[in-house]
Parts: structure tokens; sequence; C-alpha cells
């Protein structure tokens, strides 16, 4: 009995020598305890008019747009669409771009995300409508789901406000008001959106090339854009 009582505590011992320093090491660099929140790839819905084919690529230039308005919330943590990509990739979750809330909730698990964004948008002849809904990675429940719509001219300024709508339906801290009114305030064409988004799309297929100069067009013609000249700098980081 005694030995088997030293033995116990040899073993106590030895776990408080191992545990001790991790509960240092996390005290020390701290745990990111910031909601988790990840927005996956649109679904393009039914686009028509002359330009529709361009619109293709809004699946992911949209998706990015909307993780780049809500990482200007600090209060947040927003998940890297190249992290999303890889996972939907690699885990084999996502096909033609339909995902439905049980895959949106396994994807949200995997990267740590409690609140995962789905949605698609369709485009009429320039009349622009985004749809967007909240899957609760731990429940698979879907508790919020919106839309707005509007001319495409102002698809910058459907998407800011998108980015507030999506927040407010999970009940999340809101940007602060200076902040959003600032974004507001820049003026990004629709074109310069549909530009960035195809830049997207040729790095994701590693044309980093001919991304480069879709990105460089963008800096050129609309500077206000500053995503693009990012974009720029993170290709020659990569280089």
């Amino acid at each position: 009995m005694n030995a088997f009582l030293s033995l116990s505590g040899r073993i106590l011992a030895l776990l408080l020598v191992l545990t001790l320093p991790l509960a240092a090491q996390d005290a020390e660099e701290g745990v990111d305890d910031r909601p988790g929140v990840a927005i996956l790839p649109f679904t393009d819905g039914g686009s028509f008019g002359a330009d529709r084919e361009d619109l293709a690529a809004l699946s992911v230039g949209l998706q990015q747009i909307l993780i780049t308005e809500l990482q200007q919330n600090s209060q947040l943590r927003i998940v890297d669409r190249s992290v999303l990509r890889e996972v939907l990739e690699e885990q084999d979750l996502a096909e033609e771009g339909r995902v439905d809330a049980a895959t949106a909730a396994r994807v949200g698990q995997i990267v740590g995300a409690r609140y995962v964004v789905t949605g698609g948008y369709m485009d009429l002849s320039g009349d622009f409508r985004l749809d967007a809904r909240i899957v609760d990675g731990e429940t698979t429940e879907t508790p919020w789901s919106d839309y707005v719509r509007g001319d495409r001219s102002d698809l910058y300024a459907l998407l800011v406000d998108m980015a507030g709508k999506i927040t407010s339906g999970a009940d999340l801290p809101a940007l602060p008001m200076e902040v959003r009114e600032e974004r507001e305030a820049r003026p990004i064409p629709p074109q310069a959106i549909t530009l960035y988004s195809r830049a997207q799309v040729l790095q994701d297929v590693g044309q980093t090339d001919r991304a480069r100069e879709l990105y460089q067009r963008i800096v050129s013609d609309f500077p206000e854009m500053t995503e693009a000249g990012e974009a720029l700098e993170q290709l020659d980081g990569e280089a």
C-alpha cells in the first residue's frame, strides 16, 4: 500500500513538472478568445446580362472583401481565406461551391470558428442581390439569414452593409461607427471589385503573373482599393 502511494505521489509530481511549464507558457503567450468567424465562398445563383461571365469570380472576390471588412473589427478573429481554401480542398468538403449547414459547421470546427457564413449572389443585368446566413459551428443550426440588394454600381456599399448585418445577426461586437463611416466613404467601383475577384482566382490556381497584372491595374486605375496593393506585397513576399 505504501509502495502504491509512493508511486502515485511520484506520478503526480511528474505531471506537475510537465504541466506547469505549459500553463506558464499559455499564460505568457495568451489565448485568443475573440469570437471566431469564417466566411466561405459564395455561390453564383444565376447572373444574367452582357458581363455575366465576369461575375463568376465574385464567388471568392465577395468572400475576400467581406473577410477584409470584418477584419477591420479588432474584437473579432477572422479566419484567413487561404486557410479555408486548404481545409475545403483537403477535407473534400465543398462541391461546386455548395456547402450545407453540416459541412459549414465541420469547417468551423476545424478552423476554430464558432460562426460560419455561407451564401450566394445573383445579378440580373445590374440588379445585384447577396444572400448570407450564419451557421453555428457547434450546433449546425442557422440562427440568422439576411440579404442586401441594390444596383451593382453600389456593390462595395452593399458589402459594407452586409458586414454590418453579419456582426449584428451573430450578436457580435459592432465595428466602431467612425471606422464604418470611413469604409463606406471609399469610392470603390464595381469594376475594381470584378478585377480584384479575377486576380484572386488566378492567384488561387497559381497564375501569379496574370494575377499580378490585374492587381497592378487596380492600383493604377483604382488606388482607393488598397486591397490590391496589399495583395501585390504578399505576392512579392512569396516570390
